[in-house]
């Protein structure tokens, strides 16, 4: 029997990626500015190093990363605590505006393309947007590439985490994927079927909502016997 071929690896339109992470830099921004202390928004920061030269370290897929994350949605760099967020966000802004969507930038684990690291910082600024809203309860706007990118990653971490064609997830309006090994499923309604909105995924793909809670509460509804991903979660581990 021949190999199964390897998924093709998700596109991302780079201009995109660009603004949706610019647009919800800006969105922590003006939360920060409205509770008053800039300090809370210093690790939101979508910092990138892009002064340092080029690592020479592996280059890594943006699948790669999310799979092998050492900690839960926790930026690369940190940036200088006495720096006001109003400042590093300009300053970011001015950085990517012209860099090469191909230039080597430092991650955890080694190193991505521009246009790829960018990416992998809307699922960071996605997941702590969320924090912070849920700490401060002030409420924050998703700009929606954002969410859709980071709800894509995570849905394609998990196909790889976990490999197979028995159970459907999907994340509406943004992704479907096929995971989890057993008896693979070609057409009609997939026997196996998990479905849930955006935040709760992200939610639960970071470790931040436990799948019997997600479950319980009906954030998530699963149909199916093998329609568990308690094995699987949380994806960034």
């Amino acid at each position: 029997m021949p190999p199964r071929a390897r998924a093709r690896a998700r596109m991302y339109d780079p201009a995109k990626t660009r603004a949706a992470v610019t647009a919800q830099l800006a969105h922590v921004r003006d939360a920060v500015r409205e509770l008053g202390d800039e300090r809370l928004g210093a690790r939101l920061s979508a910092a990138v190093r892009l002064e340092d030269p080029a690592p020479s370290a592996r280059e890594l897929t943006v699948t790669e990363w999310a799979t092998a994350t050492a900690a839960p949605a926790e930026p690369e760099t940190e940036p200088d605590p006495g720096e006001p967020l109003e400042r590093a966000a300009a300053r970011f802004a001015e950085l990517i505006a012209t860099a090469p969507g191909d230039r080597l930038v430092a991650a955890r684990g080694g190193a991505m393309r521009l246009d790829d690291f960018l990416v992998t910082r809307c699922v960071e600024l996605i997941v702590h947007t969320d924090d912070l809203a849920t700490a401060t309860g002030v409420s924050i706007p998703y700009d929606r590439h954002a969410l859709a990118t980071a709800s894509r990653v995570l849905a394609d971490a998990l196909a790889a985490k976990a490999p197979g064609g028995s159970v459907e997830v999907r994340v509406p309006p943004f992704a479907v994927v096929q995971c989890v090994e057993g008896p693979r499923h070609t057409r009609g309604t997939p026997p196996n079927v998990i479905e849930t909105a955006p935040l709760p995924w992200i939610r639960l793909a970071t470790g931040r909502l436990p799948w019997p809670e997600a479950v319980e509460s009906a954030q998530v509804t699963a149909s199916g016997e093998r329609a568990d991903l308690s094995p699987h979660l949380p994806v960034l581990t």
